[in-house]
């Protein structure tokens, strides 16, 4: 068991709330607080050797992105041989942005990502409304759309106005709103930076570092490419997701059910939601999931590694669905255990050797 543990997932994503259920769990020993949005406890925390060594049982420290030097200090801490405390830390920026806990507290600490409700957690009975709410708590359990919408629409504000100069990042939150509502439409899309920095009046490398921003956040999914060792010529630029669906759809301006199933993205708004949820169940690393493409031939929406079984899927938006020339040499190039083609429905049957169309709401049941 690591003396540290970090829990890191996106603002409002149910942290705080996770660490408070264990907290009531934690009854043998005291528990102490301490959270980073509160100036009290920020300023507390100003000397933090002196305001840590002398407590017991469990400490927790939200929003500790705000403090990143306190690592260092929780080093020395779990270093010691008399050190009567564990720590329990929640962040709303991935490990790689808070790389003092990775250097800092190497073979120290554990990390956990917690994400916005999936599937698994809503039900498969409410998956429509999960696609389309998106999965933060306040917009999935919102009285009505239009509260979800508002709802999202504040986040947005608040995580461009708040939260990204917080992080030390200093850029004018209407350009990053701008930059982040035209990724909504690239969604789905194999990225060209270049593309994207003349479409924007910027450098590629400007885009570059507002990708990895908003990669580290949380906010977006940089799907990989996999490059199998074959005489092709594979794509080597990563697609891009906005994460959560729900705040894809307010990208996007839409805020109606109805309006997004005549809307032009609603295929890519079905497959990155389709993606996420995959992944998320599968519980894979970004390590382990990857797309492949070949110029002009074959090509595969999610290959995730899974041990050393090699697993596809290609999620399409369709009632009736087929295998493809483009599926086949997928298959045999990249020799996939298991091919599934995933889409919105119910049912799970066999349409080739070693591929399976199967309903999004039932791929996790036994087939």
């Amino acid at each position: 068991m690591h003396p540290v543990v970090a829990v890191l997932g996106p603002r409002q994503c149910g942290k705080t709330t996770l660490a408070r259920m264990y907290e009531d769990t934690y009854v043998h020993e005291p528990v102490v607080r301490f959270d980073l949005e509160d100036p009290t406890h920020l300023a507390r925390l100003e000397s933090p050797m002196l305001a840590l060594e002398e407590l017991q049982g469990l400490v927790i420290i939200d929003e500790v992105q705000r403090a990143p030097g306190l690592f260092e200090v929780l080093r020395v801490l779990v270093d010691r041989t008399d050190n009567p405390s564990r720590f329990l830390v929640l962040g709303s920026a991935s490990r790689e942005l808070i790389r003092q806990s990775s250097e800092t507290l190497a073979g120290r600490i554990g990390h956990i990502e917690l994400t916005p409700f999936s599937i698994d957690e809503a039900g498969k009975e409410n998956m429509k409304s999960l696609w389309f709410a998106g999965g933060f708590p306040p917009s999935y359990l919102a009285r009505s759309s239009q509260a979800a919408a508002t709802w999202r629409k504040a986040y947005i504000s608040t995580f461009l106005e708040r939260d990204i100069p917080a992080l030390g990042f200093s850029i004018p939150p209407k350009a990053l709103r701008r930059f982040w509502m035209m990724l909504a439409h690239y969604h789905g899309q194999t990225l060209n930076y270049s593309e994207l920095g003349r479409s924007f009046g910027v450098s590629d490398n400007t885009v570059k570092r507002y990708l990895d921003i908003l990669s580290s956040t949380f906010m977006i999914r940089l799907l990989q490419p996999w490059h199998e060792n074959i005489r092709k010529r594979q794509v080597k630029a990563p697609k891009i997701y906005i994460r959560d669906s729900g705040i894809f759809h307010t990208l996007l301006g839409v805020d109606d059910f109805k309006e997004l199933l005549f809307h032009p993205k609603l295929g890519p708004s079905w497959e990155g939601f389709a993606i996420e949820s995959i992944i998320r169940h599968y519980g894979a690393e970004p390590g382990d999931c990857y797309f492949w493409s070949v110029y002009g031939r074959a090509e595969l929406d999610l290959l995730i590694f899974a041990g050393s079984r090699r697993l596809g899927f290609e999620v399409k938006y369709t009632d009736a669905p087929k295998v493809t020339r483009s599926l086949k040499t997928a298959q045999e190039d990249l020799g996939i255990d298991e091919l599934f083609i995933v889409y919105p429905g119910k049912d799970n049957f066999p349409l080739d050797k070693g591929i399976r169309a199967v309903g999004l709401e039932t791929l996790f049941k036994p087939i």
